[in-house]
């Protein structure tokens, strides 16, 4: 079995933004003949990402085959994010992708723990790189005292996110409470208090 982008089958397939004939795994191809050098670039990740109305304190710019069409097939992407002071990228996953950050800017805290439960987490700053294997539970948190950026690439073209606070406890419709309560030793009464800290129900 194998869980990775498939290997292309020809220099490239430009994404037909604009398609909505036919639904598959990825997006249809242009024209060849309807094809440019301005389908392969973006400006998107060139200014920072807003930061502004998000409860953990940072924002991210994902490039993706709409803005930009060139890596339709191609098994990548890349993403840009910006942390406030204190925040953070809150703990996930990405199912079908390994993730590697370059940081541009701050002082972080990158981590992520393995199927063993062991935590593998290590403090970088500016020109480090940290790497996130795929389907690891992973986060990065500002811990510097001014705003901190990273770029980070994808070995897929949609590598998913799966953001766990968002997933377990602002579900909906909502995971059965006394599920949560099981499954993380707390009250129904402590489940709908963050269910309603995270703009669940």
């Amino acid at each position: 079995m194998v869980s990775a982008d498939p290997d292309v089958l020809q220099d490239y397939c430009l994404a037909d933004t604009k398609s909505s004939a036919i639904f598959i795994n990825g997006l249809p191809c242009l024209s060849p003949n309807e094809t440019s050098a301005k389908h392969f670039t973006t400006s998107a990740l060139g200014s920072p990402a807003n930061t502004s109305g998000s409860i953990y304190g940072f924002g991210g710019t994902l490039t993706n085959a709409q803005m930009l069409p060139g890596i339709n097939t191609l098994g990548i992407s890349i993403a840009r994010a910006d942390l406030e002071v204190g925040g953070q990228v809150p703990l996930h996953t990405r199912p079908r992708a390994t993730e590697i950050v370059y940081i541009l800017q701050g002082k972080l805290v990158a981590g992520f723990v393995n199927s063993s439960n062991k935590l593998f987490s290590h403090t970088v700053k500016a020109g480090d790189v940290f790497v996130f294997p795929k389907g690891t539970l992973h986060f990065v948190h500002n811990i510097g005292g001014t705003h901190a950026s990273l770029i980070a690439a994808f070995n897929s073209q949609n590598g998913g996110v799966a953001v766990t606070p968002m997933i377990t406890l602002a579900a909906n419709p909502g995971i059965p409470p006394e599920v949560l309560s099981k499954a993380f030793q707390i009250s129904s009464k402590d489940v709908k208090k963050i269910r309603k800290g995270l703009g669940g129900n």
